[in-house]
């Protein structure tokens, strides 16, 4: 049974033929021997390496375990006779290899390439990403706790943080990992199912039809329905949210970094780095059924992409707007051009991306976390960075960008694809 469960679940995140783990394993390979034979190479402490490898596996285990495209497959499973304990772990053991094998791999494979290690310390990095894997269901199975759960993360954080570098320190975790399986070996299936909310982001009610929930949020008035959609639409998605928040805690302490690096040069840099806001620039390609009514129905395309625009601008715009005065209390000196560049860069980046949803939105992703952790989610803030590099060395080139800007705004309204 339990062998079963597990192919079903792995098939679903994997591919019918498990295609997707040998390319993901192999692109993870040659990062690794790229970084390997330019021999670059960096200091990191170990506690660091922990709490990176740690807190990373641990996000995306969290992003699928909440996945709601994820939980379609738990409803089907869940209707099906089941053996409580076995239906768990293998739930569970095919989400921790999903988030190890295909994203933490990465992450892993680049660390090793630009840190020296020690034997140990590559057992321990292994073990910590199972730990991690299984503390994130633990406290999602508790998660009616909360604060249960919030203290228990916030206890093995600061142990990381105190202790992390010390070679015993992987004994604790390999404890605190049978605790948590423990926790598990006592849940049920039903604690990883989510319940459907009674109302669509649109507003509209969940017995109707996806496709007439979708055509009707695009048919409303532009000025009412869709800013409420916008905002219903992160309601709904406390981890957007949540990654919103991250990056405006970002944008408070990023002045200091970049203050000791090279000065006021480097503020471009800044606004290029808070661009880096995944959930709000993928809202056609996690909602496939708002895709197809927005492309249906004649002339949504200027009345959806230009608020769409305007929202995202929005949103970049707040968190420039927190980093220029953290950079004014911290260090003084906010001109007028510095506040033309963060207009430019915000909306430079949101125009970029509403480009890349109408004309490429991402297919073929399994759960939302492959949206987050996408190659395309980094093409915006990389032009951003080298748009930031060339207006640093060259500030006379941003009228340049910004005559280049209107064209592409000009490219949005016209194209009727």
């Amino acid at each position: 049974m339990m062998k079963m469960t597990g192919k079903a679940f792995a098939k679903k995140l994997f591919g019918a033929k498990y295609e997707r783990l040998p390319r993901t394993l192999f692109i993870d390979v040659i990062v690794f021997w790229g970084l390997y034979i330019a021999g670059f190479q960096v200091q990191i402490a170990s506690f660091v390496r922990v709490l990176m490898i740690s807190a990373f596996t641990a996000g995306v285990m969290w992003q699928a375990l909440s996945s709601r495209d994820n939980a379609v497959e738990l409803t089907a499973m869940l209707m099906l006779p089941f053996h409580r304990r076995e239906f768990v772990f293998s739930y569970v053991g095919m989400l921790g290899a999903y988030s190890v094998l295909t994203k933490t791999g990465l992450l892993f494979a680049v660390l090793l390439a630009v840190s020296a290690w020690k034997p140990v310390e590559l057992v321990g990095m292994i073990l910590c990403m199972i730990h991690a894997a299984l503390l994130a269901a633990a406290v999602y199975s508790v998660r009616k706790y909360w604060y249960v759960g919030g203290l228990w993360a916030a206890v093995i954080v600061v142990a990381i943080l105190l202790l992390g570098s010390r070679t015993w320190f992987y004994l604790l975790m390999l404890v605190n990992g049978l605790f948590a399986v423990l926790i598990l070996w006592r849940a049920d299936g039903y604690v990883f199912y989510q319940k459907e909310s009674k109302k669509h982001p649109s507003g509209i009610p969940l017995c109707y039809p996806a496709i007439i929930r979708k055509s009707h949020a695009v048919r409303q008035r532009k000025r009412a329905s869709l800013w409420r959609y916008f905002f219903r639409y992160l309601s709904c998605h406390k981890n957007y949210l949540l990654n919103t928040a991250v990056m405006w805690c970002v944008a408070l302490v990023l002045p200091c970094f970049l203050k000791e690096m090279a000065g006021l040069s480097v503020i471009p840099v800044g606004f290029a780095i808070l661009s880096l806001n995944t959930p709000i620039c993928i809202l056609l390609s996690c909602d496939p059924d708002l895709e197809q009514a927005v492309r249906f129905l004649p002339g949504q395309k200027q009345r959806f992409c230009i608020p769409y625009c305007l929202f995202i601008f929005l949103c970049n715009m707040a968190a420039d707007v927190i980093f220029l005065l953290s950079w004014q209390i911290q260090n003084g000196s906010v001109t007028a051009h510095m506040i033309a560049g963060a207009v430019f860069f915000a909306l430079q980046s949101a125009v970029l991306s509403v480009l890349l949803e109408w004309f490429y939105p991402i297919r073929g992703w399994k759960i939302e976390s492959d949206l987050w952790h996408h190659p395309r989610k980094y093409v915006v803030p990389v032009v951003m960075l080298l748009l930031a590099g060339a207006v640093s060395s060259c500030p006379v080139l941003l009228p340049v960008l910004l005559g280049l800007l209107a064209v592409e705004i000009i490219v949005l309204l016209s194209s009727r694809r």
